[in-house]
Parts: C-alpha cells; structure tokens; sequence
C-alpha cells in the first residue's frame, strides 16, 4: 500500500511540473455578438409554413412535371446531397474517436540477431521473429476535446441538411419564376400578333381611302411600314420564350433535347399564397438559411473549444495481449504468449507556436461565422421587407393601370371608326394604337412581376420549409449519421 501510495505521489507531482511547463494559452480575444433579434423589427404574426407542393396552387400540370424532373436531376440540387452525406460521414468520424479502438496486428520478419546478444537470445543467428496480438486503447478525454469535435460535426451536419432545404426552395423558386417569364413571353407575343394583325387591317383600310382619293401615298407608306414592325415585336417575343425554355431545362437538369417537349403555360396567376402582411415575427425561425448559419455559429464555437483543450494533456488507456516468438512454429502457443496495460500520458511542451495559431485560428473562424450569421439574417429581413413593399405597389399600380388600358382601348377603337368613316388622320390612329400596346404590354409586366414578388416573398419567409423535419431527417438518416450526432 505504502510503495502505491507513493507512486501516486510521484505521479501527481510528475503531472503538476509537466502543467506549469506546458505550452501556454493565449489570452481569449473579444468575440463578436450575433444581432439580437428583439432589434431587427420583426414584429408581425407568425407565419405558417406554406404547403409543401406550393406550386400546385398554380394549377398547371406542366410545372409540377418540370419541377418534379428539376428536384430529381439538378445538379446543384445533388452537389449540395453530396455535402450532406460528406457531413453525414465527418460526424460518424467524430464520434468514432470518443470510443475504444481495437487493432489487430501482425507481422513476421527475417532479423539477424547481433552477436553481441546473449547465447539465450541466438546471438549471431538468423530467425525469424513473428508477433500477433490485439491492442486495446481509449482517449479519455477529460477536456472535453473529443465531445467538442462531436458537437462541431453535429452542427455541420445540421448545417448541410439546411442547406439542402434552401437549395430545394431556391430551385422551386427559380423555376418558377422562368415559368412565369415563359408565360409573359407568351402573352408578349399575343400582344404582337394582334398588333400586326391590327396593322394589316389598318393597312387595307389605307389603301381603299387611297383608292378613294381620301389619302396620299404618305399615309400608305407609314400603314405598310407599321406592319414590319408589329412582326420584330413577334420575333422579339419569340426569342423571349426560347430563352425562357431553354433556362426551365437547364433548372431541370437536361440537355437540348428537351426542348421541344415545353408548351404554353396555362398558369394562374392569382393564385392565392398564404404570404403575410408584414414581417413575420418568427422569420428567422423560418429560413433555412438563417439557421444553417446559427449552426455554423454552434459548430465554429465548439471547435474554439476543441482548439483551447488541445493545450491540456492527453490520458488514454490501453491494453495488448499477443504472442511473440523467434520461431514460427512457436508463435502460437503459452511459452510466447504476453499481455500487458497501462495509462499513457501526452502534454504538448513545445511546438513552434502551433496550438497557439491553431486556436487564433478558431477564434477568426468563430467572428467569421457569426458575421456571416449576421448578414445572412439582415439579407432575410431585407429580401422579404422589399417583397412586401413591392406587392403592395404593384397591387396599386396594377389596379391604376388596369383603368387606363381601359380608357387607351376605347380611345383606340373610336380612333379607328373616325379613320373609317374619314374623319381623323392615319397618325391620331397610330398614336391610338401605340398607347393601347404599351398599356397590353405594361399590364402583363405588372401581372408577371405581381406574381413573382409574390413567389419571392412566399420563399423568403421560409416557403414550406418546417424547421422541425430536419430532426426527423438527420434522425432517419442511419446508423452512421444519426449514431454519430446521438
């Protein structure tokens, strides 16, 4: 007992020593705070997630194929999986350092024995010298260093499942939105057509009032000239729609030969969306975004944890049991058999100034991440304050402008009955006809852009993303992802 007693002693004095000798930690720097969130007037009701096929809303069987062609076979859709299963196996790493290892190991080699060895040892001869065994060894841990790399990979982890959520959202939204630019280069191209449909029966009239000595080539050259340019504004449309197709099909991740399979949209524009009123109190708690940042916070925290535990020692246990022997045929057998166990211990005494860096490092990568989380989270506030400004003005302007295509309509229409019957000049119908575009063209503008500050806005406050199916999913994920997140 005396002789244990005293060996403990020595130990805690040994330990004692090697703690004022080892390598020192640097004074902590002033960390940045995340921006608290009673202060960014976010002060609506809570939002409700929309449904999780919002789109459908839409009622267009056409979108719901190519969104449900893009959530299947975009690229950027798979790269942002791929991190979430490289996250999936960095956490199962994690966690597999905080339990015991096992090694089984074995070699056999040709060794010439030193004659200087004793006769017992077959000084001078040639064996074979051959050991297998098992070796048993365990961190302990007792900073915390291990749990620290656990916690990091585990907000990581969350971190790529949110990101995944975004992408998804951003996908759906992004499509969307090509749908409706294909949908307004369509009704652009009605627009041309009536126009140049107008124009060539404006064109006959000219032509019968000449004949009837009411008007002078003059006139007869502006009607045929106006009638070139309803078919640019056409061709114009119709490289709208190649464009708007060709961005649908590289969303769905396919090639140029999908083309052709595109058709009109017959979507609905006013659609109703549950989108909020103002901004929502809970708009932070609704993004994936913002919280994927939160996580990377969490994760950035924790490995300044690890960084500042790698100053302390290391205690492990371990353990080995095997055989030993310069014979092979004695390898295997109770004369070569040996086991042994113990504590080992590691403190780090000098590095050049390693740890130190490593943890400077940690602290910068901390500030970082909570910058980041800042801006991510006024980004949000801001996207979504200009949705809801933008909906509300094109709400106005789109009731105000709806008045006046209805006064340019009838002005146009008694413009052409004046020319008819030889009462006003081929200009004041012109004039009539450019104004009665303008106002088709602006209307459709107004109503596409209407709708997509509307899809914005349904995205911007976290679409149908439900922050609580990311535990569900990370814990559905498999032994080795939902093992090593615990």
């Amino acid at each position: 007992m005396k002789a244990a007693a005293s060996a403990v002693r020595s130990l805690s004095t040994a330990l004692a020593a090697l703690l004022c000798s080892c390598a020192s930690l640097p004074t902590p720097a002033p960390q940045r705070a995340a921006l608290a969130q009673s202060g960014l007037g976010l002060s609506g009701t809570a939002v409700v997630p929309a449904p999780e096929r919002w789109w459908k809303n839409l009622d267009d069987p056409q979108l719901d194929r190519l969104i449900e062609q893009a959530l299947s076979g975009n690229p950027g859709l798979e790269q942002a999986g791929a991190r979430l299963r490289l996250a999936q196996a960095q956490a199962a790493v994690a966690h597999a350092a905080e339990l015991p290892a096992a090694n089984l190991d074995a070699a056999e080699t040709r060794l010439k024995i030193p004659s200087g060895f004793p006769t017992a040892l077959d000084s001078g001869q040639t064996v074979w010298a051959g050991d297998l065994g098992v070796l048993l060894s365990w961190d302990l841990d007792l900073w915390g260093k291990q749990a620290d790399a656990v916690a990091q990979a585990r907000a990581l982890l969350q971190a790529a499942n949110l990101d995944l959520e975004h992408a998804r959202l951003l996908l759906t939204g992004a499509l969307v939105q090509a749908y409706v630019d294909l949908y307004r280069s369509y009704a652009w191209a009605d627009i041309a057509e009536q126009a140049q449909s107008q124009r060539i029966k404006i064109l006959e009239l000219t032509r019968k009032r000449l004949a009837a000595g009411l008007d002078t080539r003059v006139e007869l050259r502006e009607a045929e000239g106006a009638v070139p340019q309803a078919r640019v504004a056409l061709m114009q449309a119709q490289s709208a729609q190649v464009l708007a197709i060709h961005e649908l099909i590289a969303l769905c991740g396919r090639g140029a030969d999908a083309y052709a399979g595109i058709g009109r949209p017959q979507l609905n524009l006013d659609a109703v969306l549950p989108l909020p009123a103002d901004l929502p109190v809970n708009l932070l708690a609704r993004r994936p975004d913002v919280i994927a940042s939160r996580a990377r916070v969490a994760a950035a925290d924790s490995a300044q944890r690890a960084a500042k535990a790698a100053f302390y020692p290391s205690i492990s246990l371990s353990a080995l049991a095997g055989f030993a022997s310069f014979s092979l045929s004695d390898l295997i057998g109770a004369s070569s058999f040996g086991y042994g166990a113990g504590p080992a211990l590691s403190l780090p005494l000098f590095d050049g100034g390693r740890l130190r860096a490593q943890y400077r490092g940690a602290e910068a990568r901390l500030d970082a991440a909570v910058a980041a989380y800042d801006d991510t989270v006024i980004a949000a506030i801001h996207q979504a304050a200009d949705q809801l400004s933008l909906i509300g003005a094109l709400s106005r302007e789109l009731e105000a402008q709806r008045q006046s295509l209805d006064a340019a309509e009838d002005a146009y229409r008694l413009a052409e009955e004046r020319y008819g019957a030889g009462l006003a000049t081929y200009l004041s119908v012109l004039n009539a006809e450019t104004e009665v575009l303008n106002q088709r063209r602006q209307r459709v503008d107004l109503s596409a852009s209407l709708a997509m500050a509307r899809i914005t806005l349904l995205l911007a406050v976290g679409g149908s993303f439900e922050p609580a199916a990311i535990a569900a999913r990370t814990a559905a994920a498999g032994p080795a992802a939902a093992g090593a997140v615990r």
